[in-house]
């Protein structure tokens, strides 16, 4: 979702009637109160949230040191090319980047790239994934966002966010790393940087091994 700043207009002339008797010219407030608000209400919904989500139980978790199960692991939810139904319990064994995002989300664009570099990685190292997951998202914007920016890896469409929902999901982007056991090892609730998923992978990598 990207926000519009409403501009005031500048140098815009007064009416007859106030040039003629010399009053000041007066600036449209409304517009600009307006614009400001629309701008920070975008900020609120779309920004990814540094603090978590309502539901925090999982972020505690991790925090904790613990691995706890990744939630919904059999949810099944179509693929976003069409080629049927998958869930995150279909790549157990692997470790799995999963990636919460929608084409309107600035910071999911932003972060592409990351995920992409990851997707490239884990592939040439058969060691996992990145699995998208669209929230609220027209399914060919969707498709659209991902060829602009050559995605290559895939995604599912979150009909209804349940899947999102399981994860206290509400904001974009978010991001959950899972070890080969299916265990949430790392979260990021916001927009990710390299730092954070080299780190995170290799924490998912260790844990697997473990186990």
């Amino acid at each position: 979702m990207s926000s519009a700043d409403a501009e005031v207009p500048r140098g815009a002339a007064p009416d007859d009637a106030d040039a003629e008797a010399g009053a000041p010219r007066r600036r449209p407030v409304v517009p600009a109160v307006v614009g400001v608000l629309a701008a920070a209400l975008v900020g609120l919904l779309v920004y990814g949230v540094v603090h978590g989500g309502d539901n925090t139980s999982l972020d505690d978790a991790v925090k904790a040191g613990k691995l706890p199960t990744a939630p919904g692991a059999t949810l099944k939810r179509p693929m976003l090319d069409g080629s049927g139904d998958t869930s995150l319990a279909d790549y157990k064994g692997r470790v799995v980047v999963l990636n919460f995002w929608a084409s309107w989300c600035e910071p999911c664009k932003d972060e592409a790239p990351v995920l992409q570099r990851a997707q490239s990685e884990l592939t040439s190292a058969h060691a996992g994934t990145v699995l998208g997951a669209t929230y609220e998202d027209a399914a060919e914007d969707s498709k659209g966002f991902e060829r602009s920016r050559r995605i290559t890896y895939p995604s599912v469409r979150d009909l209804g966010t349940d899947l999102a929902r399981k994860y206290g999901t509400n904001k974009l982007p978010e991001t959950f790393v899972l070890d080969r056991q299916g265990r949430v090892v790392a979260i990021s609730r916001g927009q990710i940087s390299q730092k954070f998923l080299d780190q995170a992978l290799a924490k998912a990598q260790r844990a697997g091994s473990a186990s």
